[in-house]
């Protein structure tokens, strides 16, 4: 077990074999290493990538299947090889999450950089899919109307 110290959970142990390893880190924050992803609750779509390093650093993430039964995408070969991944049993995918704020109900996820992981070995990289119509802000919820002021 391993101690950090988060700003958002305060100060936590978790099971080092759960920890989250990004060669190169993610795009934009390159020094950022290790992960922990927390649910946000059991019963909850969301969880929290918790930065090892900053304990200021957690991504809002859900799995994009869920809001987007359609999405589909291809992983490279190259990438596959980086993770290890044979076949898809141990293989999880997420996206990361923007909270405007004005509302929560417009919520949207990057569909266009999706986070795989391979539960397996806990290797994982954020990629980014080329020749998509898929975009950085796809609505959680699309039928939430904008509040007029």
């Amino acid at each position: 077990m391993k101690k950090i110290k988060t700003t958002r959970f305060g100060e936590i142990e978790i099971d080092e074999k759960r920890i989250v390893h990004f060669k190169d880190g993610i795009p934009a924050f390159e020094d950022e290493h290790e992960f922990v992803i927390l649910p946000y609750d059991e019963e909850s779509p969301y969880y929290f990538m918790q930065s090892l390093k900053s304990p200021d650093l957690a991504f809002l993430l859900t799995i994009p299947f869920l809001f987007f039964p359609d999405y589909t995408f291809e992983v490279d070969d190259a990438t596959l090889e980086e993770l290890d991944i044979k076949d898809g049993d141990n293989v999880s995918y997420y996206s990361l999450i923007t909270i405007p704020n004005y509302s929560i109900r417009y919520m949207t996820t990057n569909l266009l950089a999706p986070v795989i992981l391979n539960t397996a070995n806990m290797k994982a990289k954020q990629i980014v899919l080329e020749k998509t119509h898929y975009t950085t802000k796809e609505r959680l919820f699309p039928d939430a109307k904008k509040e007029v002021k």
